[in-house]
């Protein structure tokens, strides 16, 4: 079986997509199914080939916007792989339309997983160009899909209140487990007095993560004024500017003092970063499944999030602390955090590594798709994680 994986970025560009396709390719490898990822060259496309550690990678060139992302030599790529399954990741791009004209002219089976890009919050940003992107290519991309690929269940609740009938494959995003601790400090860290505490936020700086908020509501919770023993890192790249309207809004509630802004962590910055903290936050208005709450889950971290992170598990395993994506609620639960001793906050933590460990593991997850790529292909049963309408 030759499986095609297609997403917008092949590099850190694409923030948690960037792994999640790249460690599917690379366990659907190990166990023995030919995997191949097709994409868009960016400016750090070549910086992270050496990421996809064996796994054949095209990136081809964008001709025009680069918030379209149209590549004449994609479709053909595709086309010469003599694929028997494509894979989309991500939708409002030309790689749904390379999508949809491979699955028209090949008559092969594809799946398309939206990476939240389905759910309301997503869909009411920049509105207008998504409708005019349904209407004009991304609808038919979606209903001509053998499968849709949910990494969640409220994922799967949007794509059926989105219209949508295909059977729906509700299969999570994944992570690893560190094998070993990272020995040198974060890069950030000698921007922290002697023994602070840390909750730490890392991702795309984007105004769906709710950081605006964030910051309101450190300022609430008594510590943004504060020299004491907490800080708050948020660690990330910039996107659309919001980094600059973060660090004025910093200024303008009087918190700089107890705020880092640590800039983007990769590779072995990231680990150290995780290892650092002593708590994780995501106060996020629209997500897939983040995984930078798996990655703060598996380091051990207790973590503070919203519903809307489409983790209910963390919730009723008791390695989260529930919040709304408002300033009153995130101070709340922030306090409820403060309050806890620190054996507290470590058993949450360490029901949060267990979780992981049974659930979003990465050789269960590409087990799992490999029996739905069998099933569009007519070679086996359907299996558990395929809803029907």
């Amino acid at each position: 079986m030759r499986v095609g994986l297609l997403t917008a970025s092949v590099s850190r560009r694409a923030g948690g997509v960037f792994d999640a396709v790249r460690r599917l390719a690379q366990e659907l490898s190990a166990a023995g199914t030919t995997a191949q990822v097709f994409g868009l060259r960016d400016t750090d496309t070549e910086r992270d080939r050496p990421l996809w550690d064996g796994v054949e990678v095209f990136a081809g060139e964008v001709v025009g916007p680069a918030v379209f992302g149209f590549c004449p030599t994609l479709l053909g790529a595709l086309e010469q792989a003599h694929l028997d399954v494509l894979h989309l990741h991500g939708l409002w791009m030309y790689p749904s339309v390379a999508c949809l004209v491979w699955g028209r002219r090949t008559g092969r089976p594809y799946i398309v997983c939206p990476q939240g890009m389905l759910d309301p919050w997503a869909l009411r940003n920049s509105a207008w160009k998504k409708r005019l992107a349904a209407w004009a290519y991304e609808n038919a991309n979606l209903r001509g899909a053998a499968c849709l690929h949910a990494v969640s269940e409220a994922e799967a609740q949007s794509i059926r209140a989105y219209g949508l009938r295909n059977p729906i494959a509700v299969v999570p995003n994944g992570v690893d487990l560190p094998c070993q601790q990272v020995s040198k400090p974060a890069p950030w860290e000698a921007d922290l007095p002697d023994g602070a505490k840390v909750l730490l936020y890392l991702g795309r700086l984007h105004p769906k993560k709710g950081l605006p908020n964030l910051l309101r509501a450190w300022g609430l919770s008594g510590r943004g004024r504060e020299s004491g023993e907490w800080r708050l890192v948020i660690a990330g790249w910039d996107q659309g500017g919001h980094e600059a309207e973060l660090r004025l809004l910093t200024e303008e509630l009087g918190i700089t003092e107890t705020v880092v802004f640590a800039g983007p962590q990769f590779g072995e910055d990231k680990a150290a970063s995780f290892r650092r903290a002593t708590a994780f936050v995501l106060p996020s208005f629209s997500e897939g499944l983040p995984v930078a709450v798996l990655e703060a889950w598996a380091h051990g971290l207790p973590v503070v999030m919203t519903p809307q992170c489409n983790l209910p598990e963390g919730f009723a395993a008791g390695a989260a602390v529930q919040v709304d994506p408002e300033p009153a609620s995130i101070a709340a639960g922030l306090r409820e955090l403060f309050r806890m001793s620190d054996a507290e906050r470590h058993a949450i933590g360490e029901r949060g590594r267990r979780l992981v460990e049974e659930r979003f593991s990465w050789p269960k997850i590409a087990q799992q798709m490999k029996a739905v790529y069998e099933w569009v292909l007519g070679g086996g049963p359907r299996p558990e994680c395929v809803e029907t309408a």
